[in-house]
């Protein structure tokens, strides 16, 4: 590569991150984990290598695990190689892993604070972290409340001599509405709104944030994104995989608390979402939020009138005969947690009215997709006689896996006479620009290095999406019985029905 080109794209990358992130230190608590070792410190990991980590930083684990720092190293080690053993650089790692530390302690316990507190104070005189704190919360969520009431009482939540605190709050934020306000009140007893950045992954993925892209950067879609010319989304994030031997979490969870209530609902606002006035965390945010308060609210009591629910059973998945989901290790023999979900949403006001959104997510479905399909109106009048097999356009946002974008479109066939048939024009991400695309948490990493809460979910959009749900959860806690599906089929049959009734099916992506 000549000179040139090297200074070319180094101004490239200055003009993406203008400004590096201040020196800090990273506290992970749940350090022990499974998001720790596979997702948050190879992401540092990989920003090390592109030398976007602050020449003052360090990261401290804290868990009740007994390790020492050199374990906790070989540890975090051992994960990458295992893992990514194609991206791991010697090099880079002897550099980073002299940043990796390791703290033993119980999180609800106030001496381990105190230690953590006389630990950082030694990380700033010895690493440069410069009074600067990240406390994430890799942990349980029951741990949530007592680790920041123990970090608010020993001061650690304080900001002192222009120094910053941030705290990092990973999903589920709560069960329900009320056990979201409960804990966004827990949060807010300790530390300001500005400081709180609560993380859903799926939005640091390049693709999502590529909607806002398609949308507000190509002046040819604003004119048709709304109810003239749109006739319903489809939003569909489906899984081939079962629950993973997470039987005990999944139980408590079910597929609308797990994937509904975060990334659906995300996906469900940049697509429906006004243009924000600038890509600033408050503009963003605010036009998020008054995408899930024009949700119009679901009936309690004719809730499977707009909600399907379903639970995998023994199927076929890629050739091989897979159990079903009560046959899982960890899960009761009569469980009613649901597998599949589906929902019939409408969003009222001026863009659009009368347009349905139709989300559904679902494990053990015949592939992994995730996608959200914009099906406009057909044409007012077709001029051809055999125009039989053109089907309305459809923009297709193709989140996972082969990310990209496709329009089908009308076109003649070639040959004698004039036959209309549908085709795809289909741009593919990884070969249009040649990049290698960033792991989500690698960008929401750096971005909470720099202040930037854009991509982060604000307390108000969170319980939001929950007052939606509320209704849904409430009238499936009480219904017994719970559609079974095959597994490596498409959903129960309930789900075909809920768009049959409105003369409409499911894609099959």
């Amino acid at each position: 590569m000549s000179v040139r080109e090297d200074l070319r794209d180094a101004l490239a990358d200055e003009r993406r991150v203008p400004r590096p992130p201040e020196p800090a230190a990273m506290v992970i608590f749940g350090a022990s984990g499974d998001l720790t070792a596979r997702k948050l410190v190879p992401a540092l990991y990989d920003l090390a290598a592109a030398r976007r980590l602050p020449m003052g930083f360090a990261v401290v684990g804290v868990s009740r695990t007994k390790m020492s720092h050199e374990q906790f190293r070989e540890r975090l080690r051992g994960s990458l190689e295992r893992h990514r053993p194609q991206n791991f650089s010697e090099e880079v790692w002897e550099s980073f892993s002299r940043s990796l530390f390791y703290l033993p302690g119980d999180s609800r316990l106030p001496e381990t604070y105190e230690e953590l507190r006389d630990f950082l104070k030694r990380l700033d005189a010895e690493r440069g972290t410069g009074g600067n704190r990240i406390f994430y919360l890799a942990s349980s969520p029951s741990l949530f409340a007592p680790t920041v009431g123990r970090l608010g009482e020993a001061g650690l939540s304080r900001e002192e001599d222009g120094s910053y605190v941030r705290l990092v709050v990973e999903k589920p934020f709560g069960r329900d509405l009320e056990s979201a306000r409960r804990l966004n009140a827990d949060l807010l007893r300790h530390f300001r709104e500005d400081q709180i950045y609560r993380i859903d992954h799926y939005l640091g993925k390049e693709t999502v944030q590529n909607i806002l892209a398609l949308r507000f950067a190509n002046g040819i879609f604003e004119p048709v994104w709304n109810q003239h010319y749109v006739d319903h989304v489809q939003i569909t994030v489906a899984e081939d995989i079962g629950i993973e031997g997470r039987g005990a979490f999944y139980e408590e969870a079910g597929a609308l608390r797990d994937i509904v209530q975060n990334h659906m609902m995300q996906l469900l606002c940049l697509t429906a979402m006004e243009p924000p006035v600038a890509f600033d965390a408050e503009p963003v945010r605010d036009e998020k939020v008054k995408v899930l308060s024009a949700v119009r609210p679901l009936p309690e009591e004719r809730v499977e009138e707009v909600a399907v629910r379903g639970q995998y059973g023994r199927g076929w998945i890629w050739g091989e005969e897979v159990a079903g989901y009560r046959e899982e290790e960890g899960v009761s023999p009569d469980s009613t947690t649901e597998t599949y979900a589906a929902l019939k949403l409408y969003i009222d006001n001026w863009r659009w009215a009368g347009v349905p959104f139709y989300v559904r997510t679902g494990k053990r479905l015949p592939k992994k997709v995730t996608e959200i399909a914009i099906r406009f109106k057909p044409t007012p009048h077709t001029p051809f006689a055999r125009a039989a097999g053109a089907e309305p356009n459809v923009l297709v946002i193709r989140i996972q896996p082969e990310e990209g974008i496709s329009l089908k479109i009308g076109a003649k066939i070639p040959g004698a006479g004039f036959e209309v048939g549908s085709v795809n024009m289909d741009l593919l991400y990884g070969t249009a620009f040649l990049e290698e695309v960033p792991e989500a948490y690698q960008r929401l990493l750096l971005d909470l290095m720099l202040g930037d809460a854009t991509l982060f979910i604000r307390a108000d959009e969170a319980e939001a999406a929950w007052s939606i749900l509320d209704p849904v959860l409430r009238a499936w806690s009480e219904a017994r019985d719970v559609p079974a599906y095959p597994a490596g089929s498409w959903g129960p049959e309930e789900a075909e029905e809920l768009l049959r009734r409105d003369g409409r099916r499911w894609r099959r992506p």
